[in-house]
């Protein structure tokens, strides 16, 4: 991920700058160009344009991240497919639905954020651990995450489709394998999960169109009428409650 961005940067940078002699045209204008310093140590210090550059191209990276790698995408799909099984349209509204699965997301994905922060971002801003080993112990916290609750069919699909494996352990397998199976294992977690949600408002539907055709009321809409017992039971059973509390135990957080 790290040589991704770099790479986006890099590009960035020769598309934006145009060489050496248009830094220099930059600079006589009194505008700072990019510069880099190489250290006695060997290290490498940018300027303070090039880590802004590298910030702003990791904040566009950052809402794929949180789709890809955290429980937002069950979720959220789950909540989308509740709601079409009630009928309400777009009640709740699409905002609403996408800030419960995000803070959702946070609260089962709490305990991994916490080990994060203590044990890596932590001794990272107070200087105790370098950016590589913080950024490679916060992938295998994540990788561990993903490969927990990924199938074993979908990772295996993957692993062979790029010809590589066995795997020693769960940090060994590349993120590259990971990110797809991950995803690709959620969606099909999350239409599972939808289908079992949507089987009784289903039953109440076909109910009502049955009572309506045996009475001849055929041009009455069964869906306006089966909609006021479907939110019946729906709140009679406490189904916001049941429904999140559920789908919070679907995943395995060590």
């Amino acid at each position: 991920m790290k040589q991704a961005i770099l790479i986006v940067s890099f590009m960035i940078l020769c598309c934006s700058f145009g060489g050496t002699a248009f830094s220099q045209s930059l600079s006589a204008f009194g505008l700072p160009a990019v510069t880099s310093v190489e250290e006695l140590n060997g290290e490498t210090t940018y300027s303070l344009s090039l880590q802004i550059l590298l910030l702003m191209t990791a904040l566009t990276v950052l809402p794929s991240l949180v789709l890809g790698m955290t429980a937002f995408t069950r979720i959220i799909i789950v909540l989308s497919i509740l709601r079409q099984a009630l009928g309400t349209q777009q009640t709740p509204p699409n905002q609403v639905l996408i800030a419960v699965a995000l803070f959702l997301s946070f609260y089962v994905m709490s305990p991994i954020f916490d080990v994060l922060y203590v044990d890596i971002l932590t001794p990272y801003l107070d200087g105790k651990l370098e950016m590589n080993l913080a950024l490679s112990q916060g992938l295998d916290m994540m990788k561990e995450f993903m490969v927990s609750n990924t199938r074993i069919d979908t990772l295996n699909l993957f692993a062979d489709m790029s010809d590589s494996g066995p795997f020693e352990d769960k940090k060994s397998i590349p993120l590259s394998i990971v990110l797809p199976a991950f995803i690709t294992s959620e969606l099909k977690t999350a239409f599972e999960i939808g289908f079992l949600i949507f089987l009784p408002f289903l039953v109440i539907d076909m109910v009502i169109a049955s009572i309506l055709m045996s009475l001849g009321m055929m041009m009455l809409s069964p869906m306006l009428i089966s909609l006021p017992f479907k939110l019946l039971l729906f709140v009679l059973v406490d189904g916001w409650a049941m429904t999140i509390g559920s789908l919070s135990a679907t995943f395995l957080v060590s």
